[in-house]
């Protein structure tokens, strides 16, 4: 094994380095969340931007929850490998801008410390959707989300990203510093507007005069990102190692295709973001979302539930499956349907650069890992432009399919007997509301249909829709092979 990556000088000639002197560069960034996401993404564009136009704008990373990525990065002095991988090879770029990892768990006074600090203008998140404590039934505040109930209980000791941002707020606007900005980059639907009602919900239970004060002084910025990122592997860190010459337990690997929108509004500046190819500053990134959400996310989603309940381990060994594929081609064009008019997008070229991406054979984007917190992910992806299809006149029908394929996956088990986690933050109420009940297309639907909060009266009640649904988990449920619909 070689030397653990530290720095940058006697790096095999085959990997790119940072363009820009990283020991003069100062912390402009806190990003809570340094998952696998953020380092093939927002990491990577700030590493871009500061080798265009320099500024203090290095990241202080922080984790949450568990320690381990946060711990590789600080034995490895913030430097990590991204591998960049498509059908004619992979290459290696170390990222730079990381200069330091914090733990939470360890240390919130530190972490609650450079929150306050005025050299901080921006603190950005890829959390996942269930880390906010978001109730999707009233669009606010999950009361009983244990994070936002620690929270609300202990505000200046907080845990969760809620509770962190506020106490972060509230330090300073005791102190007399002005505000950092939220940025939120996970695939919630408006993010940034999202987080910035949860907040003050927040602080409208706990400190009116701050409430006021983020009102008057926060911008939310939303964002849109777009960048399919593979959970890393023994392969991955091998061939970091065989590119860069260094062991690197921080590296990650992803596809050449990188997208990032961005609402410009700051409240101290930002990095130069737009200079970096892939990124786009727009007044209003709502169209750019949606497009995202209901044409990639939502195609994603019904290959990841229909493949791993076939025995598909991989997005790409679904789309070996003719009838698959067509089947994502032709959901994204009924989700195309439900679209405005993106500014400088052509829908049809952006579903076949979606259905070149999904069968890139280099990315080994697991089915399981996609079907994930399928509760959190399904109303922006499928409900929601499900809805509207059918208001269109549309029978929705991709829609149906993809609602029964989750769940088949939420029965929690294979035709053989298998049993597997769903790994999905409601999982004991959906194990709960199927327990005793008979494994048939009408039985199970009209159970998971009851989950509170999930599916709109709009599906619910429609009669010919949710039939749709109910035949089509009757078939899946007698075939695991994956008929052709």
């Amino acid at each position: 094994m070689s030397d653990r990556l530290q720095n940058v000088t006697g790096l095999a000639p085959t990997a790119k380095v940072p363009a820009y002197d990283r020991n003069s560069l100062k912390a402009g960034i806190l990003h809570l969340g340094p998952g696998a996401f953020f380092r093939a993404h927002f990491a990577p564009f700030t590493d871009g931007a500061l080798a265009a136009a320099g500024g203090d704008w290095g990241i202080e990373v922080a984790s949450l929850r568990t320690p381990d990525v946060a711990d590789n990065l600080s034995a490895q002095n913030g430097l990590y490998t991204v591998l960049i991988r498509d059908t004619s090879g992979t290459t290696a770029e170390v990222i730079g801008s990381i200069l330091k990892a914090h733990v939470a768990p360890r240390d919130s006074a530190g972490l609650l410390a450079r929150l306050e600090d005025p050299a901080i203008r921006i603190v950005s998140m890829t959390v996942t959707e269930k880390a906010y404590g978001f109730d999707p039934a009233t669009g606010g505040l999950d009361l009983k989300h244990p994070d936002i109930v620690a929270d609300l209980a202990n505000r200046h000791a907080p845990r969760g990203v809620i509770g962190y941002l506020v106490e972060g707020l509230a330090r300073r606007r005791q102190t007399g510093i002005a505000p950092f900005t939220p940025l939120s980059c996970d695939n919630l639907p408006s993010n940034g507007a999202v987080l910035k009602r949860l907040v003050l919900e927040f602080t409208s239970r706990v400190d009116a005069d701050l409430h006021r004060w983020i009102e008057a002084n926060v911008p939310f910025p939303s964002t849109m990102v777009d960048r399919i990122t593979p959970a890393s592997t023994e392969a991955t860190y091998a061939d970091a190692e065989r590119l860069t010459g260094r062991t690197d337990m921080a590296a990650i690997e992803t596809e050449p295709f990188t997208q990032w929108v961005i609402e410009d509004h700051f409240a101290s500046g930002r990095p130069a973001w737009e200079k970096v190819r892939g990124a786009l500053m727009v007044e209003d990134v709502s169209a750019y979302e949606k497009m995202k959400l209901r044409m990639l996310n939502g195609a994603h989603s019904l290959l990841a539930y229909l493949g791993y309940i076939g025995g598909y381990e991989f997005i790409r060994d679904v789309m070996d499956d003719a009838a698959l594929a067509a089947l994502a081609y032709r959901h994204m064009h009924a989700a195309a349907r439900t679209l405005d008019a993106v500014p400088g997008i052509d829908l049809d070229d952006y579903a076949n650069e979606l259905i070149a991406r999904f069968a890139n054979k280099a990315i080994a984007h697991r089915t399981y890992q996609i079907a994930m917190d399928g509760t959190q992910k399904l109303p922006q992806r499928l409900l929601e432009p499900a809805c509207e299809a059918l208001a269109l006149g549309d029978r929705a029908e991709t829609y149906a399919i993809a609602v029964a394929a989750w769940m088949r996956y939420a029965i929690g088990e294979r035709g053989n007997g298998e049993r597997y986690e769903l790994r999905d933050p409601r999982a004991a109420e959906i194990a709960a509301l199927i327990a005793d009940i008979p494994r048939t297309g009408p039985a199970i639907s009209a159970a998971l249909f009851t989950l509170p909060g999930l599916f709109p009266k709009a599906l619910t009640e429609h009669r010919a829709w949710s039939q749709d649904v109910s035949d089509k988990l009757e078939i899946l449920i007698q075939d695991d092979r994956l008929p052709l619909f």
